[in-house]
């Protein structure tokens, strides 16, 4: 018999970079609406600094080893939460990105669906070919049909009105909640391709593996549309785009069909 209160573990790495929204974040936290889940950041950074700023705001935090590699920095941190997650029995790990500010009631909704990994809507900018426009489409795909081993990723304008449950084959880590079965049998990890790619890092981030991996053992990815969250992502750093000081956001409310140029 379904657990009717599970238990969750909500947290995620960070480091200096985003200090930025740092506050708005423990703000989201402290809204959550959950009766049943406890919070804990990882913190990366090369110092102590910024677990005290985190500490300051009533956040649990600990420290992950330092790397000068960003990538095994980020899936250290990921994989101390794991361990966490499943030390602590916990039922589900929600995996929420700092930058990231969900609806307070985020975790039950997600809860409701009885699904082993599911996530919520996570809005990212993605930059055009030959030209310096940025585009903001959910990280959300499909395989592409035509191309093996290409994903196709939703547009806003598929989802903009839609509340529906949808199964993907790739997701973010930046709203995912993830069943202790999954975390039993899946690791966090990156991979460096070994072909060339249009990606700018020459990397296969751990969002990417870890759909991959899940999928390989069964599991399926789940999306629950009416689940937007909204993401911090301009006047701060992004691990995938850098520092965004620079990018000029349109004023909120407009269609997400507009373009935002820098």
């Amino acid at each position: 018999m379904p657990n009717e209160n599970p238990k969750v573990l909500v947290g995620c790495p960070t480091s200096s970079h985003k200090e930025y929204c740092l506050e708005n974040y423990a703000r989201a936290l402290k809204a959550l609406t959950y009766k049943n889940f406890d919070i804990l950041i990882v913190d990366n950074s090369k110092d102590e600094d910024y677990a005290e700023k985190i500490k300051a705001l009533g956040l649990p935090v600990i420290r992950a080893k330092y790397s000068e590699n960003a990538k095994d920095r980020v899936i250290e941190s990921r994989n101390l939460l794991r361990e966490k997650a499943l030390e602590g029995s916990y039922d589900y790990f929600l995996s929420l990105e700092q930058d990231v500010i969900p609806l307070p009631n985020i975790i039950e909704g997600l809860l409701r669906h009885n699904k082993k990994i599911i996530t919520g809507v996570v809005y990212h900018l993605f930059p055009q070919k030959q030209s310096n426009e940025w585009i903001e489409r959910p990280l959300l795909a499909i395989k592409s049909q035509s191309v093996k081993g290409k994903l196709s990723f939703l547009s806003a304008d598929q989802i903009i009105d839609l509340n529906a449950i949808v199964e993907v084959d790739y997701c973010s880590m930046g709203c995912l909640l993830i069943h202790r079965d999954v975390l039993e049998k899946v690791k966090f990890r990156y991979e460096e391709f070994t072909y060339k790619t249009d990606n700018a890092d020459e990397v296969k981030w751990d969002d990417w593996c870890f759909c991959e991996d899940v999928q390989a053992l069964g599991f399926r990815i789940y999306a629950d549309l009416g689940a937007k969250c909204e993401h911090l992502v301009l006047d701060g750093y992004s691990i995938t785009l850098g520092d965004t000081t620079k990018v000029k956001a349109i004023p909120h409310g407009i269609s997400i069909k507009d373009i935002i140029k820098d």
